[in-house]
């Protein structure tokens, strides 16, 4: 199991990122959803499973999206956890990113992790902004500036599959896509995050 820095973090190192976080949030990079500072914190000590979890989107904002405004990262971050809670894909943020396997190069739903590359982060400060960003969007204190897309690409690429779904809007440069029927299929059961929203489209 890989486990987040941060589970092993000091109570200052945390209080730190926990203020990175906050900082974008009040930078309005992030839409805070309704109530969602009740407890003036960023849930500062999770479990296991929920540290693994946000390593993983972590890792997929690093890696998509490092070189994306902090809109875009969160856009990329709302595509994952829209999939997790669709039915058509993994229910684990971790079962999302590594769908498609690493075993054979470039058939993965996310390049990076079937690209035959490091994944390990090489740049500590993006990779710090990055489980920051991560720590927002899965604890429910952003909204989805995607409106519920399940795609993405890069404006500089022209995938076979852009023209059997809707195209939503473009963050960054990163255009987003939603199902044809309009609707995420949400009836599977996932974990219930703190102030996370469940909507169906």
């Amino acid at each position: 199991m890989t486990v987040s820095p941060f589970f092993a973090l000091t109570r200052t190192a945390k209080a730190s990122m926990i203020a990175l976080a906050v900082a974008i949030l009040a930078a309005g990079h992030l839409t805070l959803t309704p109530g969602a500072l009740a407890n003036n914190k960023l849930n500062a000590d999770e479990g296991v499973v929920a540290t693994e979890e946000l390593h993983c989107l972590a890792m997929t904002l690093y890696h998509e999206a490092r070189g994306e405004p902090d809109e875009g990262k969160v856009a990329v971050g709302h595509v994952v956890m829209n999939r997790v809670s669709d039915e058509r894909f993994p229910n684990s943020v971790c079962g999302v990113m590594k769908q498609g396997g690493a075993e054979t190069l470039h058939r993965c739903q996310f390049s990076f992790w079937c690209d035959g590359v490091s994944d390990d982060p090489g740049n500590p400060e993006a990779w710090s902004r990055s489980e920051a960003i991560a720590r927002a969007i899965y604890w429910g204190y952003s909204q989805d500036p995607t409106e519920g897309a399940l795609n993405y690409h890069a404006d500089y690429v022209d995938p076979n599959w852009g023209s059997r779904l809707v195209r939503g809007p473009q963050i960054g440069r990163h255009i987003f896509y939603h199902p044809t029927d309009g609707i995420r299929r949400v009836e599977k059961k996932v974990q219930v995050r703190p102030g996370a929203q469940t909507v169906q489209r």
